[in-house]
């Protein structure tokens, strides 16, 4: 069974940094892409960051230039650093794997999320 497990989560200052990390665990053949989605209280989950296993980044508009996205294949894990914090960044931040195969062969990968850690910055 594939589980995701967020760390790094918690209370900063505006102006701080955090970095979160996500290991994906289990029976994983491949993943196409991971990222990281945020929900804010009585808002929509957003995007993020993602980045793809060759390494291509994508940004929201909202962080680009603040935070970096990376990813450590061998040990199916992305990180997400956050820097220059803003109030506006608090939210339930989600990863996800995209289009995890399990097995070579499978014809449905499926999406993973994790359970979600909680950042908080406070003004």
């Amino acid at each position: 069974q594939v589980q995701l497990v967020e760390s790094g989560g918690g209370l900063v200052q505006a102006g701080g940094s955090l970095r979160l990390s996500c290991a994906a665990s289990g029976r994983i053949f491949s993943i196409n892409a991971m990222g990281w989605y945020r929900q804010a209280p009585g808002k929509q989950r957003e995007l993020v960051a993602v980045v793809t296993g060759g390494g291509t980044t994508n940004y929201s508009d909202s962080v680009k230039g603040r935070f970096t996205i990376s990813r450590d294949n061998t040990k199916n894990t992305v990180y997400l650093q956050m820097n220059s914090l803003k109030p506006e960044d608090t939210a339930v931040y989600y990863c996800n794997a995209q289009r995890l195969r399990i097995t070579p062969w499978e014809s449905t990968p499926k999406d993973y999320w994790g359970q979600g850690t909680q950042v908080t910055v406070s003004s």
